[in-house]
């Protein structure tokens, strides 16, 4: 059994850990607003997928947890246009009110194929 890791700056927990194909990875990043911190959360993603041999259009499954879900028009409009228009590539996707930590808004994790 084979389990690959990449470590980040978080304590505790990896960027991204990949398993029999599968890709799991999760962000969150700082920014003012919900869309600023969506757009980082989205490129950091982005960014361990393909440290983990990814991409988006290998999602599988998101959850994305939010402070306030008053605020998920406007997280819809940076994902959607993260995501693009070609629906064979969306992902099952949760979109959940959460208490985060601090002056976190956002906190997306994200489980893909792994493309190799």
């Amino acid at each position: 059994m084979t389990i690959d890791r990449w470590q980040g700056s978080a304590k505790g927990r990896n960027r991204a850990v990949r398993h029999g194909g599968i890709v799991y990875t999760v962000a969150t990043a700082p920014g003012a607003d919900i869309r600023t911190q969506t757009r980082a959360a989205l490129a950091a993603i982005d960014a361990n997928l393909a440290d983990a041999g990814s991409d988006k259009t290998c999602l599988l499954s998101v959850q994305i947890f939010l402070a306030d879900l008053s605020q998920k028009a406007a997280m819809d409009e940076v994902w959607n246009d993260w995501l693009g228009p070609d629906w064979r590539n969306w992902p099952q996707r949760a979109c959940v009110g959460a208490p985060l930590a601090g002056d976190t808004l956002v906190e997306i994790v994200v489980t893909a194929a792994a493309k190799h």
